[in-house]
């Protein structure tokens, strides 16, 4: 297992201030030191990088991440499946589909708590668009209380495989996933699902 790139200041950083702190002894310092540590060390555990082994088969929809299922909706365009991450949850983000990048979007808004009903329309978020021959899929990567960046490690123009790493979003935070209407959801409220790994729907007609 490694960490994303993006972890690398928030593990290294406060690990060389508890060296610091350590050798310049004393109780206070000592005690400021082993809090450094231990922060870098939750830093070192939120930003895994876990090895998957990629769920493969005709039609699928996989997980775009790790987390809990908040909710699965359906409206006249489309289904939407939205998943809160914990600061427990692995925070890198996987292609759902096979597929083709067409747009990469950065909407700036609020910071609401992620299990707001709002969070998904009012906060900062990065909008990622694939599409294949089954139709489009749309990924929103957005902020919450506690997240404030959301990262996007793909562009405009980039062919992807189902379960390719697309981004990261920096502490907890929400993802949704938007899916074409011909799907069957595999996925219901309060699931436990995994990056690459669990089917969230499947294609039921071309």
């Amino acid at each position: 297992m490694t960490i994303v790139r993006e972890g690398y200041p928030f593990v290294l950083i406060p690990l060389i201030l508890s060296v610091v702190l350590f050798l310049v002894g004393g109780s206070v310092f000592v005690f400021m030191g082993w809090v450094s540590f231990i922060v870098s060390l939750f830093c070192l555990y939120f930003f895994r990088d876990p090895t998957v082994t990629v769920t493969t088969g005709n039609d699928l929809i996989l997980s775009p991440c790790n987390g809990t299922v908040l909710e699965t909706a359906e409206n006249e365009k489309e289904n939407v499946i939205r998943v809160f991450l914990s600061v427990f949850d692995v925070h890198l983000q996987r292609s759902p589909v096979s597929g083709t990048v067409i747009d990469v979007c950065h909407k700036p808004g609020k910071f609401l708590n992620a299990m707001n009903d709002r969070a998904h329309i009012e906060n900062e978020q990065n909008i990622i668009t694939i599409k294949n021959e089954n139709g489009i899929f749309i990924v929103k990567q957005i902020a919450g209380f506690v997240a404030r960046r959301c990262v996007s490690w793909v562009k405009e123009g980039d062919i992807l495989e189902a379960g390719d790493k697309i981004g990261v979003i920096k502490f907890s935070s929400q993802v949704d996933l938007h899916v074409p209407k011909n799907v069957h959801i595999k996925v219901s409220r309060g699931d436990r699902v995994v990056s690459g790994v669990t089917v969230f729907a499947k294609i039921s007609s071309k």
